[in-house]
């Protein structure tokens, strides 16, 4: 449980307000929560980070160049992972964000949307990864999934990230080394991490494909209940695949139509858009093969049995022949045919042989055998 020590009253420093009526607004206190979840921030002018001391500060300068210079794309990064509600309050506070928008970015567990709120864009992407396993066992998880909110206005973009995969500093590096990319502002960002997570669907989608061709292979081999339990376990996370990429795709198809996307990044967007509908059919196709794989298999081990059923009632068959023969001769009368003769047990052996042999031959021709 945090401290509330931990809180600590600061002066809310002056933003440059977009206008006259937020200029008369008295100067507020506000209560900054402790900072464990907040991965990084930073201030981008003209596409390279300036220093700023916090987060306000921080949007304080962009705010001023913004307004200085015109057509300014001067923006603010704060990237956050699994906040509590404080941290995810204090900044809406600060940024103006929709308390319906701060209530899904904190319980999470959302589909896929874009949700328009005013001057700010809502966006939730699910994201994936393959957790590779040098043994699969029946509570195995092979996807894991997490999600990534997005909350992009005029001068900001706040990322918050649940789950422990898919980090977006590889995203942050990639467009610092890069200022002509971070120059395309809030917008870029957002196609930074669309592209980013799409490319991580392609890239488990694939490694998803490579495992149901390896199922494939041994599905006509002997196959057991464990392959069954496998396949079975790969259908499954298929389906939680499907379940976090498909819901995407409406949503990604009309953010290109959305306004606050500048029409020099709608191409963009579209790029991100045919990619999502590629990995959406190889989802798609992947599951409908886990399916017809499935019920390969257990046609398979259906035949399998059968064929064993067939075999142990071949043998029954060849045994009872024999076991009938003697079960006859061990009667206890005295008068039965051959019993007093010297060559009676030579010959009762000869016929119980010939007759197995002769039941034999027949099943290996019908091919129980």
């Amino acid at each position: 449980m945090r401290s509330s020590t931990l809180f600590r009253r600061i002066n809310r420093h002056h933003v440059q307000p977009r206008t006259t009526r937020q200029l008369t607004q008295p100067v507020r206190e506000v209560c900054v929560p402790p900072g464990d979840s907040i991965v990084e921030f930073g201030a981008y002018v003209q596409g390279k980070k300036v220093s700023a001391t916090g987060i306000v500060e921080a949007l304080g300068l962009v705010r001023e160049h913004n307004q200085s210079a015109e057509g300014a794309k001067a923006f603010v990064w704060v990237g956050l992972h699994e906040p509590g509600a404080p941290e995810v309050e204090w900044l809406s506070e600060v940024f103006g964000l929709h308390p319906l928008a701060v209530e899904d970015a904190v319980k999470a567990h959302q589909r896929p949307k874009v949700e328009r709120y005013g001057d700010s864009l809502f966006m939730v992407l699910k994201t994936i990864a393959y957790l590779d396993h040098d043994e699969l066992t029946d509570n195995s998880e092979i996807i894991a999934t997490g999600e990534i909110m997005v909350f992009l206005g005029v001068d900001f973009v706040v990322t918050v990230r649940h789950g422990e995969h898919c980090p977006l500093t590889v995203v942050r590096d990639r467009l610092e080394d890069k200022p002509k990319l971070m120059n395309r502002g809030p917008a870029g960002v957002l196609h930074a991490i669309s592209d980013h997570v799409v490319d991580q669907y392609l890239q488990v989608a694939d490694l998803m494909q490579l495992e149901l061709e390896e199922v494939e292979a041994t599905v006509f081999a002997d196959v057991s209940s464990r392959d069954i339990n496998r396949i079975y376990q790969l259908k499954r996370e298929m389906l939680e695949m499907k379940r976090a990429i498909t819901p995407l795709r409406a949503p990604l198809s009309a953010l290109p139509q959305r306004r606050m996307i500048p029409s020099e990044m709608r191409d963009y967007f579209r790029d991100v858009g045919d990619h999502l509908s590629r990995v959406c059919e190889q989802v798609e196709s992947s599951n409908e093969l886990c399916s017809s794989i499935l019920q390969a298999a257990l046609a398979r081990s259906n035949a399998l049995a059968n064929e064993d059923m067939r075999k142990i009632s071949s043998w029954v068959a060849i045994l009872a022949v024999p076991t009938m023969i003697a079960g006859v001769y061990g009667m206890n009368f005295d008068f039965m045919p051959e019993t007093k003769q010297v060559w009676g047990y030579p010959a009762v052996l000869a016929v119980m042989i010939t007759a197995c042999v002769l039941l034999h031959r027949g099943f290996r021709r019908n091919g129980w055998l």
